[in-house]
């Protein structure tokens, strides 16, 4: 649970736009971002990502000091020295002391977490599949994101994002949970944040098509039956007038 209240101190930011013409005042096709760095008060904590697109390459974890690729793939094509995010985050933190001490500051705003969870691919019961919970709107960015599965805690199988950047200075976060899908389990997405008055719980669980009673199905193929019997008698119908409109011609002959 999250007790007590932080103060987000900054953060800096260094952002590519990369386009066909190299114009500086249209859209652009991707957007990377090389090294955003948050640091604040609250632990006191930070943290240090790549990203592209949205998507994050990897971020370093200031504590074991190591880069975390989101893919395992992405550290064999590149290398990122964790020292230089160490680095980085220090100086950040150096000029925010000094920042403190020259101004006055007050607690920011909390924001209103928006939560959804849906699976990754179509659910089969049986079939391996993935829940995934975005959480958006997060400011500031300290939350607490659990799963649960028929009320209990669930850790197994558990990964999530970093806190990724929004151009409005807000951050989402996206946790996955791994698990084979079950008609008889119900899972849940908790978030705790200060934005919140209680935890959030978004609901989620397998929707299984429920099957057609004995009467229905009787219905149904009574119907089907019924208007394949209409189709078959109004066809044969229009055979016999056409074949007899085909008979009375011949017989009339030319005038």
């Amino acid at each position: 649970m999250i007790l007590n209240r932080a103060l987000i101190l900054g953060s800096l930011a260094l952002t590519t736009l990369m386009s066909p013409s190299g114009g500086e005042d249209i859209v652009a096709d991707h957007v990377a971002s090389y090294g955003t760095n948050v640091y604040q008060s609250y632990g006191p904590s930070g943290q240090y990502t790549h990203e592209f697109d949205g998507d994050e390459e990897f971020y370093v974890d200031l504590e074991k000091k190591e880069t975390v690729w989101q893919l395992p793939l992405f550290s064999q094509l590149r290398r990122f020295d964790p020292q230089g995010a160490l680095r980085n985050i220090a100086t950040l933190k150096h000029n925010l002391e000094i920042i403190i001490k020259r101004s006055n500051t007050s607690a920011a705003t909390n924001k209103v977490p928006e939560v959804t969870v849906f699976s990754k691919s179509p659910v089969m019961l049986g079939q391996p599949n993935t829940l995934i919970c975005l959480v958006d709107n997060i400011f500031p960015p300290v939350i607490n994101v659990t799963w649960l599965k028929n009320g209990n805690s669930v850790t197994e199988g558990v990964s999530d994002t970093s806190f990724l950047p929004k151009s409005d200075h807000s951050f989402f976060k996206i946790n996955f949970l791994t698990f084979l899908p079950s008609a008889d389990d119900i899972y849940d997405c908790k978030v705790e944040h200060w934005g919140l008055d209680e935890p959030l719980l978004k609901h989620w669980e397998a929707e299984i098509p429920t099957p057609m009673s004995e009467l229905t199905e009787t219905v149904v193929c009574a119907l089907g039956l019924a208007v394949g019997l209409v189709g078959i008698v109004v066809g044969t119908v229009f055979i016999i007038q056409g074949l007899r409109s085909g008979s009375t011609s011949r017989h009339q002959g030319p005038l």
